[in-house]
């Protein structure tokens, strides 16, 4: 098998001095995309209603999605992401800068959504809000009231797995699958957070906990490190990969760290394990 294409990528990251002096800029677009597992009991919005980078707008992750599917914040359709998205004031032109109040969690689904969209012109900060923060710099509180703009999404479906994408890739072995979840999750060892779950990981799969990714200041390790972190994991980076994870979140953290080293074609599987592990009919192996 040949070596999947290298197109030549701008980085998918900003830092908070970028950010400060870009802040207010006409075509760059703030955008909090925070959002906490429910038994955290945290208010992602009324969070950032108290505070938030000046100009930002709230993305939320579990009311831009397939509010149809029992899954947990899964795609939306293309007409619906650009209606949502352009009631927050995103034009098809603007450069959208995303950030969360953990560092660069949440913030990576919704950069791996603007991009599974159409949208390339988007970025994380690294080290979200916390880092925004600790040095000090602006912020504000309330609730935005953002004039619409036009927005326009087409969905690539390179970019997303489904269930029957990955249960045809029991077979046919074409991309590595990468879990992001803890290795006592992965292994089966320590519980769901979600109880319906069985234990354990899709047949094959290797495992990279996305919190290894990371540096002291929450910050993105950097790309010889990450290299290290993924090559460790017995991913071979010539060749296709598919990440995975609880409910599509955690995983665009990987999807995110391959891409700043060069790989922007991984896709993510939407489902993930919420999907796999809450079915009687996929394999699962421990």
């Amino acid at each position: 098998m040949s070596a999947p294409a290298r197109a030549p990528v701008s980085s998918p990251l900003v830092s908070t001095a970028w950010l400060a002096d870009h802040l207010g800029r006409r075509n760059v677009r703030v955008v909090d995309g925070s959002w906490h597992m429910p038994q955290l009991n945290r208010d992602a919005r009324a969070e950032f209603t108290e505070a938030h980078i000046p100009g930002a707008v709230f993305f939320d992750i579990d009311a831009i999605a397939d509010r149809g599917s029992p899954l947990p914040h899964m795609l939306p359709r293309a007409p619906e992401f650009a209606r949502e998205v352009g009631s927050l004031g995103i034009g098809a032109r603007d450069r959208v800068i995303v950030y969360d109040s953990r560092g660069v969690v949440s913030a990576a689904r919704v950069w791996w959504t603007f991009r599974a969209f159409g949208h390339d012109a988007v970025a994380v900060l690294d080290g979200g809000f916390p880092r925004w923060r600790a040095e000090g710099r602006p912020i504000e509180s309330g609730t935005p009231a953002p004039t619409p703009r036009r927005f326009v999404a087409r969905l690539r479906r390179r970019l997303v797995r489904d269930l029957a994408s990955m249960r045809l890739n029991l077979t046919t072995r074409r991309a590595q699958v990468l879990d992001a979840r803890s290795r006592g999750r992965f292994l089966g060892t320590e519980p769901e957070p979600r109880p319906s779950l069985r234990a354990g990981h899709i047949p094959g799969s290797l495992n990279l906990p996305y919190d290894e990714l990371y540096q002291k200041d929450g910050t993105l390790l950097p790309s010889d490190a990450l290299r290290r972190k993924f090559e460790a994991s017995g991913l071979d980076l010539e060749r296709p990969v598919v990440t995975s994870c609880g409910s599509g979140v955690t995983a665009s953290v990987l999807a995110l760290g391959l891409y700043v080293l060069g790989r922007p074609g991984v896709a993510v599987y939407d489902g993930s394990w919420t999907e796999w592990g809450g079915r009687a009919d996929t394999p699962v192996e421990r």
